[in-house]
């Protein structure tokens, strides 16, 4: 029972948090609220997250910002087609001791020893250098020359992609494309916010940024969230859900069949129960409700469902297929 009220003030004081947070990112970024709300959560949830925006979005400020607030040690890496793997995870190098004047190897640690990792343009490297990253991101460890090494906590992957130009790109396979959590589509601000972004950026103010938790209070948290209780019959919707994606089971919508080629699997319930958990926290409650499970099921699943030829022809694409889902799927 102690623990438990323990976990309830833990619950309040992080709903006060969230709002502190979107407060300090408002200082620098103009609306985008649901793109910061869903980093949040997969922030907290320990899952990774690809964002799918034209250029000039504000997706690498938005995450460096993120990073300041919430006191983390933040590494960008442009992926390009000539990166190769030791460019991210650490380097081996000669060194020679002075005293004895014998010579031996040292580890030069990457730029992946860092909590919060912004690998820009994912997709423009070879497949080879983007493995690189599916160790540390489902081991959060690194290896190299036989000798692994631990990542420091929370560690965090925020890949961007650029959905214009897709000639020179490495399309992401579908066992890296899993790793993520979320996929969050950013779009283009409204005419108000556009205006507001223009005055801001032109102008010599400049905003001051303060720090509102750190990386053990994150850590915290993250293991707060897996203390959450959540009801089975909120487990069944979220299972159901991810079944009803798959066209070779059985009773599923006649859509799925005819514009799914492969559906989500069982990792896509484990991040929607752990979406709509963190969710339900940031807003201050203490179990999630069917709701959360369905404001989570878009980033969650638009990535891993696979669509048809048929889906083509008829120019639907997976965010209309999840939508039909959520229509058609009962709670």
């Amino acid at each position: 029972m102690a623990e438990e009220r323990e976990d309830l003030k833990a619950v309040e004081r992080l709903a006060q948090a969230r709002d502190r947070i979107i407060k300090e990112m408002g200082k620098v970024i103009v609306g985008q609220d649901q793109v910061i709300e869903e980093l949040l959560i997969a922030l907290l949830a320990g899952g990774h997250c690809l964002l799918i925006g034209v250029p000039g979005l504000a997706k690498t400020l938005m995450i460096s910002t993120l990073s300041r607030i919430l006191d983390l040690k933040f590494q960008r890496i442009q992926f390009t087609p000539d990166l190769m793997p030791s460019d991210i995870t650490g380097t081996e190098i000669i060194e020679e001791d002075k005293t004895t004047g014998r010579r031996g190897f040292k580890f030069v640690k990457g730029p992946i020893f860092a909590n919060i990792i912004l690998a820009d343009e994912i997709n423009r490297t070879p497949p080879k250098t983007q493995a690189a990253l599916l160790q540390a991101m489902q081991e959060h460890e690194v290896t190299a020359a036989g000798v692994t090494y631990k990542l420091e906590e929370p560690f965090y992957v925020l890949a961007t992609q650029n959905p214009i130009e897709q000639e020179g790109t490495y399309p992401l396979p579908e066992a890296q494309l899993d790793r993520f959590m979320f996929n969050i589509y950013v779009n283009y601000p409204s005419n108000e916010e556009e205006n507001l972004i223009v005055k801001t950026t032109t102008s010599a103010y400049s905003q001051e940024l303060s720090p509102v938790m750190r990386a053990d209070e994150i850590v915290g948290l993250q293991s707060l969230v897996r203390r959450v209780p959540v009801s089975d019959h909120v487990i069944s919707y979220a299972v159901k859900l991810a079944r009803k994606t798959r066209p070779v089971e059985d009773e599923v919508p006649d859509f799925i069949k005819n514009w799914v080629s492969w559906g989500a699997g069982p990792r896509a319930s484990q991040y929607m129960i752990l979406g709509a958990k963190t969710k339900a926290v940031l807003d201050g409650r203490y179990s999630p409700s069917c709701e959360d499970i369905r404001a989570v099921a878009k980033p969650v699943l638009r990535h891993r469902i696979v669509t048809s030829f048929t889906a083509e022809a008829d120019g639907v694409n997976t965010d209309q297929i999840v939508d039909r889902l959520l229509e058609v799927v009962e709670e």
